[in-house]
């Protein structure tokens, strides 16, 4: 994965909560440290999150995304 953001966070997904059309993602990058990232419904499933799942908190700016190798 190559990416220009240069704040990149790997992790664990401990939390996917599912809403109308929004999912808040839970991301814990270090013993008890949680980033929470808002993303669609269809993103989540288009990346394969799921609880336990590793994935990347990458920060830019004001967002928060979530990326997956």
């Amino acid at each position: 994965m190559k990416i220009s953001a240069r704040n990149t966070l790997k992790g664990k997904v401990v939390s996917v909560e599912k809403g109308a059309t929004t999912a808040h993602v839970k991301i814990e990058i270090a013993d008890g440290t949680v980033i929470t990232s808002s993303i669609t419904n269809e993103a989540v499933d288009s990346l394969g999150l799921t609880v336990g799942s590793d994935a990347y908190a990458v920060v830019k700016s004001s967002d928060v995304m979530i990326a997956v190798d």
